[in-house]
């Protein structure tokens, strides 16, 4: 029985370390991020919009809420003028609730998440950001790298 419990372990430790897949690491540099063939390297300069989507369930333990919490301190502190235009959008989302289900699934959400969608004129980037979760014990060092990123998507840059 030690065993079994064992083995499931290491596979699921080995699932959360083996990283982007072989054709999303050829195109870019996944540094925390899920890879998503839909990302590219490429700037463009066109984009529209860009969504910042805190995914959770009915249920969130603390590190769920405070990656929720710090996400939306960020945007509301360095990015209130692109709220108050609309080229960002901010959301908190139940993903198990019904009318919310079909915008989960476009993301591609299977848990408590933080989401970074931009459209531009090649169409829709999205992306699963995971560095935040090792960061919530550090507001200043979160609020730093959310900042960073978002400016890199605002400004068209997908790597």
């Amino acid at each position: 029985m030690k065993n079994i419990i064992l083995m499931k372990m290491l596979l699921v430790s080995l699932l959360f370390l083996t990283g982007c897949n072989s054709e999303a690491e050829n195109n870019a540099s996944c540094d925390g991020i899920t890879c998503n063939a839909a990302l590219e390297t490429t700037k463009t300069t066109n984009v529209e919009k860009v969504e910042i989507f805190h995914f959770h369930g009915n249920h969130q333990c603390t590190s769920c809420i405070a990656v929720g919490q710090l996400a939306e301190e960020t945007v509301n502190t360095y990015f209130a003028d692109e709220l108050k235009s609309g080229k960002i959008v901010f959301r908190h989302i139940n993903a198990e609730l019904p009318e919310n289900r079909q915008l989960a699934m476009s993301y591609g959400v299977t848990g408590s998440s933080l989401w970074i969608g931009a459209y531009d004129e090649n169409g829709f980037h999205k992306e699963e950001n995971t560095n935040v979760w090792y960061k919530i014990n550090n507001k200043q060092g979160y609020m730093t790298y959310l900042k960073a990123l978002i400016e890199k998507r605002l400004s068209g840059d997908y790597s």
